[in-house]
């Protein structure tokens, strides 16, 4: 599955768009965590933990928007964009989204 942040992929052309796919995730860390974040809060820095949090949350929305695409029969997501929010204290939503296409070489 080829994915892509334009609306082309190069050496491609797109002929049929399958419509819009999505993956999505809401995901949050343990109170341990939350403690943590809040102490290194009053220091300032980089909260390790919350970066963890969101690279895993990413990672799954994008398993999520692979499978979404691979039902359609699609060779590609384009366009894709990323979306999040803060669903609770220590939690995020993150949504992947993009147009599943297949392609001629």
């Amino acid at each position: 599955m080829i994915f892509s942040t334009t609306e082309t992929v190069p050496g491609h052309e797109i002929i049929a768009i399958l419509g819009v796919v999505t993956g999505n995730v809401v995901q949050s860390k343990h109170i341990g965590r939350d403690i943590m974040a809040s102490l290194k809060g009053i220091v300032g820095g980089e909260l390790k933990g919350y970066t963890e949090m969101f690279n895993e949350a990413r990672a799954q929305a994008m398993t999520r928007l692979e499978a979404d695409a691979s039902a359609l029969g699609a060779d590609a997501v384009v366009g894709v964009r990323f979306t999040t929010s803060a669903i609770m204290d220590g939690s995020c939503e993150l949504l992947a989204f993009g147009t599943a296409v297949t392609l001629r070489e």
